[in-house]
């Protein structure tokens, strides 16, 4: 089974709370390839809760954002249709996937990845799944994914390329 992770496409990372022009213009880009994808599609969703502000990551970005069940914390309305399968994730990567691939029994063919931001969750998230699954060749969709700023981005595409995960 191929497998397509689509990472934290959320209103609050495109329009609201932390949202960029970065992120905004990769949105076309990401619904095209989801509409084109021959595998299973899986999303996940940054989660917080109220007391965000008194989290680690809270006090090192004291920027309350995805808080569970408010707007921001949705799927973006161009991709929510395809979000059939979401997973929840407190923390930039999420442990979780690993355990969802498996749970469906088949041999994973290959995984590729999209989505916000480049430089925190989708490197996260490449990273546990490559430690989880050294054998499965695992890709990162530069164009449909975006990071806090153009050189972050880059970065973490260097970054993921030298641990053999391939940028497309």
């Amino acid at each position: 089974m191929k497998y397509l992770i689509v990472v934290d496409m959320q209103v609050d990372f495109i329009t609201g709370a932390l949202g960029s022009d970065l992120a905004t213009a990769i949105v076309p880009n990401v619904v095209e390839k989801v509409k084109r994808f021959d595998g299973k599609i899986i999303f996940t969703r940054d989660t917080h809760f109220v007391d965000y502000m008194s989290t680690q990551e809270g006090r090192k970005l004291p920027v309350p954002h995805c808080i569970k069940d408010s707007d921001g914390w949705q799927i973006c309305d161009e991709l929510k249709p395809f979000a059939e399968t979401v997973v929840d994730k407190l923390t930039f990567g999420s442990i979780d996937l690993p355990r969802l691939l498996e749970s469906y029994g088949e041999p994973i063919e290959s995984i590729e990845l999209c989505g916000l931001c480049t430089d925190i969750c989708v490197i996260s998230n490449a990273m546990v799944l490559k430690a989880a699954f050294p054998e499965v060749p695992i890709a990162v969709d530069a164009s449909c994914s975006a990071g806090v700023s153009v050189e972050s981005h880059n970065t973490a595409l260097a970054a993921m390329k030298a641990v053999q995960i391939e940028i497309v």
